[in-house]
């Protein structure tokens, strides 16, 4: 652990007088007998079972049998949510189909680079969910059978998941630009019985043609017996692929499967599951080994999403819900469980820097966007080439992937003039233990709150809970209904409990390296594992960013710590060399003079300990496909690891980011 010397950020935000009326959270902490936000978490968490019934009931929770037991015991791992409860999530996705006033409203906006604008109305929406539906059980997908999706962030992925969940097969997708290793290390695990897969997509101006890829992956799952191709690229591409064999078909064929009747009824042939019935498999991002196959059910997901979205995200039936994201990262099932509210979900497709970092500002101009989702480095990007958006309809900016600096905070309240709502989380649990709430102030470089039912604390290496102002481990001291049912083929749930439960008994490690302060605000300050130690003293690596890219001059950073050779002793060990890598706008130069106002600013706006011992220019920063920058993989190469041993290349946005650093310094 260690303590955190920088001081608060400036309040940018407080909660409107009306709040405790006027949002859902006011309303239902006043309907509880609480008066601030403090006393509605410590209810939320010292309470499970009064809290949880309570919140499903608010939000809308649906049971085709109610659960005898909320929640059987807090201890973990085992805790066991909702038994004996039956329901169903796409029930509760396309429930506003069911109601006349909406069926002519609309369910999606999608935006695309690789076809035109469309809409998509509820009663449409639930009419293709029903044909897929009969076209997957023709088909012979049974309840616990496995559906993919090789297919981007689209309507018709939205409506194949709908499909798979209403007859109780399990759902599992991976975004078009991984690769054939990537996906196969992935879906083997799962067996699937269906893909869908799209022939191509544009990213940018840029076709990419993923006719290839896909016959390589279906190739490689012996397990598959239909094909479903959704032409989204050029027809022609597309036919080829589903003219090879007689497993294959046409998305026009499922969604023609039964005549849709367009008449909104939602819950038609959607069949009741037991509450920790898997709903999806979500992966972790394997870069390190085969991926994590991560089991979520349909009680867990919908009783945690309608929570985290009606009370933290504030959505409402009036809103458009936008989060910038592809299928391969838990953000795109956060998205599509603002269905689940009655939002209205926007979706975009492509590259979000073309033809400029206005692309998604205009987007959400465009659409009435009113809660708007990007990553932290998006907004620091767009903050540094002096983007001014249009506020437009907007009432939050959601910022996530990774710890937003001060700065961005501040742009945010500057040039648009909401708060941002902060979130951290994990696709381990499918949501967020830290974000916002409309009842907390916003202050800058803060994530505001723990959110509701999410017992989150600071712990010291002994296992103690850390005070206010100490930077620890961030943990889970109490179950939630979105952790795993299990791990795929994870029989005994050894690896489960590996992965979450060994560093302390009965509580949940995350990974995550966080400060807290006296009112419940954190921050966070990067993964523990690649947590930099000098002398002892524990330095995150997001602090190093927020600085080191403010810089005109710099594009992207990485900065590893590299132990001396006779650190096997913590009396001994040495502060070791700090190395920051720099990738720099076309044109930088990394000179003496850029090395010595970085390492001065490191100085002045960290400490001492902070100021890198040695400043390379970098081609690019690895990075995963979902965003995430390759310290730890990056320090074992500088340690003599070859790029192979460290990461799997089809993990990476770029595969072959990692072979400068293995040739620089071998």
């Amino acid at each position: 652990m260690s303590e955190s010397g920088i001081g608060r950020g400036e309040v940018l935000w407080t909660p409107p007088g009306d709040v405790w009326s006027s949002t859902a959270i006011g309303r239902f902490a006043t309907a509880n007998g609480h008066h601030d936000y403090a006393s509605l978490h410590a209810w939320s968490v010292a309470d499970l079972e009064g809290f949880w019934r309570r919140a499903t009931e608010t939000c809308g929770l649906r049971w085709d049998r109610e659960p005898d037991v909320i929640v059987d015991d807090a201890a973990m791992p085992g805790a066991r949510w909702f038994i004996g409860g039956e329901l169903n999530y796409a029930a509760h996705a396309l429930a506003r189909a069911d109601d006349p006033t909406f069926a002519d409203r609309v369910a999606i906006v999608a935006r695309s680079q690789t076809r035109d604008a469309e809409e998509l109305p509820w009663a449409q929406l639930a009419a293709q969910v029903r044909s897929a539906a009969a076209w997957l059980r023709g088909a012979g997908v049974e309840p616990g059978d496995r559906v993919a999706g090789y297919t981007p962030n689209i309507p018709e992925t939205i409506v194949a998941f709908l499909a798979a969940a209403s007859i109780g097969a399990v759902w599992s997708s991976c975004a078009p630009e991984f690769g054939v290793r990537s996906v196969i290390d992935r879906f083997a695990q799962i067996n699937p019985k269906v893909l869908f897969a799209v022939d191509g997509y544009r990213y940018g101006a840029k076709p990419v043609d993923r006719s290839e890829q896909v016959e390589a992956i279906i190739a490689g799952l012996a397990s598959l017996e239909r094909i479903v191709v959704i032409p989204y690229l050029d027809d022609q591409t597309a036919a080829r692929l589903f003219t090879v064999d007689d497993r294959r078909y046409a998305w026009a064929d499922v969604v023609a499967a039964t005549d849709g009747g367009g008449n909104g009824n939602g819950d038609r042939d959607i069949v009741p599951v037991p509450a920790d019935h898997p709903l999806y498999v979500l992966f972790s991002s394997g870069t390190t080994g085969l991926p994590k196959a991560i089991v979520h059910g349909h009680g867990g997901v919908t009783a945690e999403h309608l929570k985290v979205l009606t009370f933290h995200q504030d959505l409402t039936e009036e809103d458009r819900f936008f989060w910038f994201t592809t299928t391969g990262w838990m953000m795109w099932n956060y998205l599509v469980s603002g269905l689940l509210t009655g939002s209205t979900l926007v979706l975009f497709d492509g590259d979000p820097g073309s033809p400029d970092l206005n692309t998604l500002w205009r987007l959400a101009e465009e659409t009435g966007c009113t809660v708007f989702g990007v990553s932290a480095p998006f907004l620091m990007s767009c903050r540094k080439v002096g983007i001014t958006p249009s506020r437009g309809a907007l009432r939050w900016v959601g910022s996530t992937g990774a710890p937003l600096p001060p700065a961005g905070f501040r742009w945010v309240h500057d040039e648009i003039g909401v708060p941002v709502s902060s979130i951290a989380g994990g696709t381990d649990v499918c949501t967020a233990f830290v974000g916002s709430s409309p009842l907390v102030p916003v202050r800058a470089g803060e994530i505001s709150c723990r959110l509701l039912g999410c017992a989150v604390e600071a712990f010291d290496p002994a296992g103690r809970q850390c005070p206010p102002g100490t930077t620890g481990e961030l943990v889970v001291t109490q179950p939630m209904p979105s952790m795993p049912v299990g791990f795929w083929g994870d029989a005994d749930g050894s690896r489960y409990r590996a992965a979450y439960f060994e560093d302390f008994q009965g509580v949940w490690r995350h990974g995550d390296w966080v400060t807290f302060t006296e009112d419940g605000a954190c921050v966070i300050t990067g993964r523990s594992d690649a947590t930099l130690n000098r002398a002892g003293v524990r330095l995150g690596t997001s602090d190093f960013y927020a600085v080191v890219e403010q810089f005109d001059e710099v594009v992207d950073s990485l900065v590893v710590h590299l132990d001396d050779a006779d650190a096997s002793s913590g009396e001994s060990a040495g502060l070791g060399h700090l190395v920051l890598f720099v990738t720099l706008t076309p044109g930088a130069t990394l000179d003496e003079r850029l090395a010595a106002r970085i390492r001065s600013s490191l100085r002045s706006e960290l400490s001492p300990r902070h100021v890198p011992d040695s400043i390379e220019a970098a081609p690019s920063v690895p990075r995963t496909l979902s965003g995430k920058k390759l310290e730890v993989p990056v320090k074992r190469i500088l340690q003599g690891a070859r790029p192979d041993e460290v990461a799997s290349r089809d993990a990476l946005a770029d595969p072959e980011s990692l072979d400068w650093y293995a040739s620089r310094h071998h």
